[in-house]
């Protein structure tokens, strides 16, 4: 897809799902787009089958979720980063704020220290690790304001692993599809339920948002089921 036909079709599918990027973001978000088309075709990153669909699952969703994360956030982690949604997306929308992406192939770590490189992210670190395993470093316990995933299945275990790399008051963002309760059933303290809102009506997409909080202040939200 040449660059201006790309600005074209982002700026007008970002209008209807009521989204405004600026001309610079429009650019960044080009070259990472047309960086991943590259890779694609020697690694299968993620499907580009559809154009449209693309740009709104791997753009337009991490844009549309920039919304829920909260002020004043200084480091977010994101997991399974893959083909780098939704993960570079919403760094180049808060350049300010430290990224960690954890791929556990190597290939595809491999295109994310090179989208890294290729679009300037500054503060930005690729591991190249499954979740579980970064559990040993102490230095990354809490130190999280915000965590992002694509779950198609939402799991206690995950989260259990998750919530140990979030700050108290920190967020975990899941990425989701229509299916499946808005509340997910396994969600336990010191995690808890705060909202799952739709994303993109093209999509009928939904995110929601889990609040890390105190064992003690934790109230299981109405519909929230806890497991014995």
């Amino acid at each position: 897809m040449a660059p201006r036909d790309f600005a074209t079709r982002l700026t007008r599918r970002a209008a209807r799902a009521g989204l405004f990027p600026n001309d610079e973001l429009v650019e960044q978000l080009d070259m990472f787009y047309a960086l991943l088309t590259r890779w694609n075709q020697k690694i299968n990153l993620t499907s580009l089958a559809n154009p449209d669909e693309a740009i709104d699952r791997l753009i337009l969703e991490p844009l549309a979720a920039v919304r829920f994360v909260p002020a004043g956030v200084s480091a977010m982690m994101d997991i399974g980063s893959g083909g780098g949604s939704p993960a570079i997306p919403m760094k180049l929308v808060s350049p300010k704020v430290a990224l960690t992406m954890v791929e556990v192939k190597a290939r595809k770590s491999a295109f994310l220290r090179e989208a890294t490189r290729h679009l300037k992210l500054a503060q930005t670190v690729v591991e190249t690790a499954r979740v579980e395993e970064l559990l040993t470093r102490s230095d990354m316990h809490e130190s999280f304001d915000v965590i992002t995933m694509r779950a198609v299945r939402v799991e206690l275990r995950m989260l259990q692993t998750l919530q140990a790399f979030v700050r108290p008051g920190g967020r975990v963002l899941l990425f989701r599809g229509p299916s499946g309760p808005d509340a997910p059933a396994v969600v336990m303290p010191p995690l808890q339920w705060v909202e799952t809102q739709p994303l993109l009506d093209t999509l009928q997409s939904r995110l929601t948002v889990l609040s890390k909080v105190p064992v003690g202040n934790a109230i299981v939200p109405r519909g929230t089921k806890e497991l014995n």
